[in-house]
């Protein structure tokens, strides 16, 4: 004879309360459960509702990084320094792409870099700049 356990009710979503949510999330975040380890602790059968709890109520990033950057608004300090890398970043592509038309001209013999040069004093005329 075959002796079967009990089952206990398939949960959904709705079941779970804000408090329960915060609390598993405070639980991920904090290293003391990874998001598989509560979703097999607590019975949470979906997949990704747990990773869902944590994009939406927790404190670190769960976006792309996993967990490790926390959000935080970004300084005045951090702003001018990302914007900073930002212009020497621009400013070499524009210097390599002068130099990639220069390097075409002279390969080609054709006026590329001319052509590319008046078409951007064009743009920047109709922008205002």
């Amino acid at each position: 004879m075959k002796i079967s356990k009990p089952t206990s009710p398939k949960r959904t979503q709705r079941d779970y309360t804000l408090g329960f949510k915060l609390s598993v999330v405070e639980q991920v975040e904090k290293g003391q459960l990874t998001y598989k380890q509560a979703q097999q602790r607590y019975g949470i059968q979906g997949r990704s509702t747990v990773l869902v709890w944590l994009r939406k109520h927790g404190k670190l990033d769960w976006s792309s990084s996993g967990g490790r950057v926390m959000k935080q608004q970004e300084t005045p300090e951090q702003k001018i320094k990302r914007l900073e890398q930002e212009l020497r970043d621009a400013k070499d592509l524009n210097y390599l792409q002068h130099e990639m038309l220069k390097e075409m001209d002279r390969i080609t013999g054709s006026k590329l870099e001319k052509k590319y040069l008046s078409e951007r004093q064009k743009l920047r005329k109709r922008r205002g700049g």
